[in-house]
């Protein structure tokens, strides 16, 4: 099974201490920019691609998310012990795949869970060696594919996202940033959030995809079927009334331009 790991965070603060905080540094009222190490932030949304394959060869794919739209926020301990627990305790063991999620995405889980008091020994399981087992923080394990760390090299010329997305013919960022993402949250707008962090993880997969097809790892039908499995998850999806699915799809067509197959 592989899965397309995506975490957001937003600053912890209520909005006059994060005034306050800037203020106090001479930054004036860009607060919604600043930049606070992870630590010092709080985890709001969770959203992962979920790939399987079954042991009679047949391969689903699933988007899921965290926490319900339609319910109150969830505390920021019961949303990372839903996730860590979740995660470590599918069989077989999932592997991970993110955009610069070894930098961020897991050291935030990590960071925040230890703050919060989390219990995810699943999760964190280490075996003695890195190649006897499943092993999610060794730099040079599989089982954590960070496609930043393929594509950048870490220079200049590494791109964001957005940017490796959007010159792809991929969705990239669906008119909310993450400059937007507090003040949403200030404004009791979670289901922007997590809808917003649905859209990064599934173009997070179809960029991993189309990595996997440069890789040798996937045949050019081979990747034409996976992204039609994930056209028709979300046409499912759509039908049962998640509409905010169907600009992501409108877009992908947009883009992808002449030879894009129907949803079914």
């Amino acid at each position: 099974m592989l899965v397309a790991l995506l975490v957001r965070v937003f600053f912890l603060q209520a909005e006059d201490g994060i005034r306050d905080l800037v203020r106090s540094r001479g930054l004036g009222d860009v607060y919604k920019r600043q930049f606070l190490k992870y630590a010092l932030c709080r985890v709001v949304s969770a959203a992962v691609v979920i790939r399987r394959q079954r042991e009679d060869g047949r391969v689903t794919v699933a988007l899921a998310s965290l926490p319900d739209p339609d319910q109150p926020a969830m505390a920021e301990r019961d949303l990372l012990t839903r996730f860590l627990t979740q995660l470590g305790q599918e069989e077989p063991k999932p592997q991970l795949v993110g955009f610069n999620s070894r930098t961020a995405d897991v050291p935030i889980l990590v960071q925040r869970g230890i703050i919060q008091g989390v219990a995810a020994g699943a999760f964190c399981h280490r075996p003695n060696k890195p190649w006897e087992g499943v092993d999610y923080f060794h730099k040079n394990s599989e089982w954590h594919v960070d496609v930043k760390e393929i594509v950048s090299g870490w220079g200049k010329g590494t791109p964001s996202l957005h940017e490796l997305a959007a010159a792809g013919g991929i969705p990239g960022k669906m008119g909310t940033t993450g400059d937007d993402v507090l003040g949403l949250w200030l404004a009791g707008d979670v289901r922007r959030i997590v809808e917003y962090n649905q859209y990064d993880a599934l173009t997070t997969y179809l960029v991993w995809l189309r990595t996997a097809l440069f890789a040798g790892l996937l045949s050019p039908q081979g990747h034409a079927d996976e992204e039609q499995r994930l056209r028709d998850m979300l046409g499912r999806r759509v039908a049962a009334g998640e509409s905010h699915l169907q600009l992501y799809l409108d877009k992908w067509q947009a883009l992808s331009g002449p030879g894009w197959a129907t949803v079914g």
